[in-house]
């Protein structure tokens, strides 16, 4: 199974044509990231060696009591400006006429912004593990997604975090079941030991969020729930690894629950196809009346030809 890259292709590409152009062009492009995230790349108005990229994120309002602003000053702070407009959120500005020598490496890191942004909670919850206060931190929710969300949770030994997914389709159902009980079977493995826990429950949510109101308990939702120990972010490196892969996790699971649908798909046309050649071959053929013959007196013949029994037979007949 492939893995999902944490930043945005597509915005990565824009970003460097844009940089790399020797012409500055008025630009209005609009882009769309998973979790309904939208991009809107436009140069400010008469000044087109102005630059700039809004970003729509619905759940914005959520992040910011989780410190999404320090982290948005912190990686981009000399690129952020007021919002251009009250749909976008973030704005950031680029003078096309001053920017640094690695315009690729710029480009990439702006790219991760809707990965910076979500992994506020999950920084506030490993500065709660770092303080080694008893009990459990904060449960901090992000609704990225319609009717579904990211609630992760801080505790003395380990970071807890819960997606809540909705399956729309019965097969979507059974395949993310499958997918999901390979994820609990494939820790047992030696060499993966060190994932962290799984725990799938289809209908039920886990105790961490049991007690908040509205959440939906049916057939259509499901509750993955991952452990996250001290081994997964005690190292900044591990940190960013893990913030990255498991942010992407809901994306990964019906990417290739999708996949999963398309290949059945192709193997069941590939399937009839090859029954129809079958039910073509066993057709009779019908003998028109140009193909048979006609004796002396008018009456249809058909040959009969008598398979030999022996090569005696063969000599004897000849």
């Amino acid at each position: 199974m492939i893995l999902l890259e944490p930043n945005s292709f597509v915005l990565e590409e824009t970003l460097l044509t844009r940089f790399n152009s020797e012409r500055q062009d008025a630009v209005d492009i609009t882009l769309v990231d998973f979790d309904n995230v939208i991009y809107h790349v436009q140069t400010a108005g008469e000044q087109r060696n102005l630059l700039n990229l809004s970003v729509e994120m619905k759940y914005f309002g959520e992040v910011v009591g989780y410190g999404a602003e320090d982290i948005l000053r912190r990686e981009y702070g000399d690129y952020l400006v007021a919002a251009a407009s009250p749909q976008y959120q973030i704005t950031l500005q680029f003078n096309l006429d001053q920017l640094p020598a690695d315009r690729a490496g710029l480009a990439r890191h702006v790219s991760m912004l809707k990965r910076n942004v979500l992994a506020s909670s999950f920084e506030r919850a490993f500065a709660y593990w770092e303080s080694q206060q008893e009990g459990a931190g904060p449960l901090m929710a992000t609704h990225y997604r319609d009717n579904e969300a990211i609630y992760v949770q801080a505790q003395h030994d380990r970071v807890t975090v819960i997606f809540s997914t909705l399956f729309k389709e019965e097969v979507d159902r059974v395949l993310g079941r499958v997918f999901l009980q390979e994820f609990v079977d494939a820790r047992r493995q030696v060499s993966i030991q060190n994932a962290p826990q799984v725990h799938y429950s289809s209908r039920e949510p886990p105790l961490e969020i049991r007690h908040l109101p509205g959440l939906r308990q049916d057939e259509s939702v499901g509750y993955v729930s991952f452990v996250l120990f001290p081994r997964h972010f005690a190292t900044p490196e591990a940190r960013e690894k893990s913030i990255s892969q498991i942010q992407l996790f809901r994306d990964y699971l019906h990417y290739h629950i999708k996949c999963a649908k398309a290949y059945m798909h192709s193997r069941m046309r590939t399937r009839v196809k090859e029954f129809l050649k079958v039910i073509n071959r066993a057709k009779p053929e019908r003998v028109t009346a140009a193909a048979e013959k006609r004796t002396a007196t008018g009456r249809y013949f058909r040959p009969q030809f008598r398979q030999p029994t022996s090569p005696q037979a063969v000599e004897g007949e000849w």
